[in-house]
C-alpha cells in the first residue's frame, strides 16, 4: 500500500466522532440512531473504496461528510418507481410502463387500493364472491364473448389457456406465427412449459390450410393461431385467415385459439393505420378463446383478457394455476374503468389517453410543437430551440415498421452534445426522456399529455440542459448541482442565494471562499422526506 493511501485512510474520522457532529446529532429528533450510525458506517467504507482503488485522492471536509450522510439517507428513503415525462413520441412504451390511465381513473384506483372493497364479496347476496365477476357482463356486451377472464397478463393468459386445453396433447401452430415477444417469452417454449407439444406446420413465410389439414389428427389438442405482433413478414408470404382455420378446427372436433397480442375494440384505420380486426370481429370468425392484453391499443392497465366459448374459459377458472396468476384489486378497478368508456366509443376517444395520442393529427403536433419550442427559447436564451418533422411510433409491440408523422423540438446548447443534453434531462427531479434523433434531442409532443409537462419542460428542461451561456453550472460543497435562484411570491425565477438540496446549508456565491462559495449560517438540516414545513 502506497504512503499516500495509507494517510489519507488515517485522515478519514472515526465513526464515534462523526456521530458527534451537530448537524448529525440534530438528525436523531426526526431518525434513529442506529439508522444514523449505519449510514456514516456505510458512506465512510465507500470512502475507503475509493482512496484504495485511488478513485480519491482527498478526504471530504466536515461539512461535505454531513452532506453525504443526509445524501446517503436520501437515496435510501427515495422511490425508485417513480413519474417520467414521455418525450419519445413512443405511445405504447415498454419500458415507460405503456399505456397511460386517466386521472379520474388514476383517482378511483387510488380510492380502491386505499379502502376495503367488494374484491371477493357479494354485496347483494352478503357472502363471498367472485373477483372475476366485475368484468364479466361488461366484457361480454363489448366483445359477445360466452364467457371472460381476466389474468395478470397476456402472457399468463396464453400459458393458463395452453394449459387448460392442451396439456399432453399436440398445439399445431404455423412456423411464422412461433414469435418471442420480448423478455426470451417465446411462444415454443410457452407450449412446452404448457404440457403440449409443438406441431409446426408450412414455413416462415408461407403456410397454407392444406399444411394444417394434413397433421391434425387423434393427439391434437388445438389449433393456434398468433399476431406477429412485433414483427411483419413482407413480400413473398402468406397465412390463412382464422375463419378458415375455425372451419378446419371445428370439423376436427378442436377448439381454435387466438393469440391476438394488443387486442383492439375500435377501428385503427380511422387514425391512419392498417387495418386490424377488432376482437368482436375475431369471435364472429369463429375463434373460441381469444386473448389479448389490457395495456397495449386497449389504453388499460397490464392485464391478459381471455374471451371465448364458456366450455373452455370454465375450465379456466378451476385450474389450479389461475391462483398464481389472478390480478390485483387495483388491476380490476382499473379495467373495469376503462371498459365502461368503451360503451362509448366517442367518449373513449376522449378519455383514454393512448387513443388521444394516436388520434393527434400532424397539424396538432405541429402547433403543439410549435408552443413547446417558444417555452423553452423563454426560459433559457442560450437553448436553440427549433421545431422539426418526426416519425413516431405506436409501440408496445403493435403495427410494427408503421409509423406516425409528428413534430418535435429539436434543442441543441453550445459546449453540450445531444447525448449529454439527453442524460441531464433523465436526471431531472422530474425525468424526462428523450431521444436522439440526427445529433439533436428531440421531444416529440405526441406523447407530451398535456400543458403542464410542456411548462415542466419549460422550467426544469432548460435549467438541467443550459445553465448559464450553456456552460455546467458550479456545484456546492457537499451537495447537489447549485441552482443558483429562488422562487419569489409569483414563482419566477431571480438569483441570489440558494440552499443546498444533499445538506440544507445556506450558500451564497463569492469570488474568495472555498469554491466560490461562502456558508450562511444559521443552518438546520433538511430531513429526507419533510417540506420546509416540516411536514411528512
Amino acid at each position: 500500500m502506497k504512503q499516500d493511501t495509507r494517510q489519507l485512510l488515517r485522515q478519514l474520522p472515526k465513526v464515534d466522532v462523526l456521530l458527534q457532529r451537530p448537524a448529525l446529532a440534530e438528525w436523531e429528533q426526526n431518525l434513529s440512531r442506529s439508522l444514523i450510525k449505519q449510514a456514516v458506517q456505510d458512506v465512510l467504507a465507500g470512502l475507503r473504496r475509493d482512496i484504495l482503488a485511488e478513485r480519491r485522492r482527498d478526504v471530504p471536509a466536515e461539512d461535505e461528510l454531513d452532506g453525504m450522510v443526509l445524501a446517503y439517507f436520501r437515496r435510501q428513503k427515495s422511490l425508485r418507481l417513480k413519474t417520467v415525462v414521455n418525450a419519445t413520441g413512443t405511445i405504447l412504451h415498454t419500458n415507460l410502463g405503456r399505456s397511460v390511465l386517466s386521472e379520474e381513473i388514476g383517482r378511483h384506483v387510488g380510492e380502491i387500493a386505499a379502502s376495503y372493497s367488494n374484491l371477493e364479496y357479494d354485496l347483494d347476496e352478503g357472502r363471498r364472491g367472485s373477483r372475476y365477476a366485475h368484468l364479466q357482463s361488461l366484457l361480454k356486451e363489448l366483445t359477445g364473448a360466452e364467457d371472460v377472464l381476466v389474468v395478470n397478463n397476456n402472457a399468463a393468459a396464453v400459458l393458463l389457456a395452453l394449459t387448460s386445453m392442451t396439456q399432453g396433447k399436440e398445439v399445431v401452430i404455423s412456423r411464422g406465427e412461433l414469435v418471442e415477444i420480448g423478455g426470451l417469452f417465446r411462444i415454443p417454449d410457452v407450449i412446452e412449459a404448457s404440457g403440449g407439444t409443438i406441431r409446426e406446420v408450412g414455413t416462415t413465410n408461407k403456410t397454407h390450410l392444406s399444411d394444417y389439414s394434413r397433421v391434425v389428427g387423434e393427439g391434437t389438442g388445438a389449433i393456434m393461431k398468433v399476431h406477429t405482433s412485433n414483427y411483419r413478414i413482407i413480400g413473398f408470404s402468406e397465412s390463412v385467415p382464422a375463419q378458415e382455420l375455425a372451419e378446419l378446427a371445428h370439423a376436427n372436433g378442436l377448439p381454435l385459439i387466438n393469440d391476438l397480442g394488443s387486442g383492439l375494440f375500435v377501428d385503427m384505420r380511422r387514425f391512419g393505420l392498417p387495418y386490424e380486426p377488432t376482437v368482436k370481429e375475431v369471435l364472429k370468425q369463429g375463434c373460441d378463446v381469444v386473448m389479448f392484453s389490457g395495456d397495449k391499443l386497449l389504453g388499460g392497465p397490464q392485464a391478459g383478457i381471455i374471451v371465448g366459448k364458456a366450455e373452455y374459459i370454465e375450465p379456466m377458472k378451476q385450474h389450479q394455476l389461475l391462483r398464481a396468476l389472478r390480478s390485483s384489486k387495483m388491476t380490476l378497478a382499473a379495467l373495469e374503468a376503462t371498459l365502461q368508456l368503451y360503451r362509448d366509443e366517442d367518449l373513449a376517444m376522449r378519455s383514454i389517453p393512448a387513443l388521444q395520442m394516436l388520434a393527434r393529427t400532424q397539424k396538432e403536433c405541429l402547433r403543439r410543437a410549435d408552443v413547446l419550442a417558444q417555452m423553452l427559447r423563454t426560459a433559457d436564451a442560450a437553448l436553440q430551440v427549433q421545431t422539426v418533422p418526426v416519425r413516431d411510433m405506436v409501440g408496445g409491440g403493435s403495427y410494427p415498421e408503421y409509423t406516425l408523422p409528428g413534430y418535435a423540438a429539436a434543442v441543441a446548447s453550445e459546449g453540450l452534445t445531444a447525448a449529454e443534453l439527453e442524460r441531464r434531462l433523465r436526471h431531472a427531479e422530474v425525468p424526462v426522456v428523450a431521444r436522439v434523433q440526427q445529433d439533436r434531442l428531440c421531444l416529440s409532443v405526441r406523447t407530451l399529455r398535456d400543458e403542464a409537462h410542456q411548462e415542466l419542460l419549460n422550467f426544469r428542461g432548460a435549467e438541467i440542459t443550459a445553465g448559464p451561456r450553456g456552460r455546467p453550472r458550479s456545484r456546492i460543497p457537499g451537495g447537489d448541482t447549485a441552482r443558483r435562484r429562488k422562487p419569489t411570491r409569483r414563482g419566477r425565477i431571480t438569483t441570489g442565494s440558494t440552499r443546498s438540496c444533499a445538506t440544507g446549508i445556506m450558500w451564497r456565491k463569492t469570488n474568495s471562499s472555498r469554491r466560490g462559495w461562502r456558508k450562511i449560517p444559521p443552518c438546520r438540516p433538511a430531513l429526507p422526506g419533510r417540506t420546509r414545513s416540516g411536514a411528512h
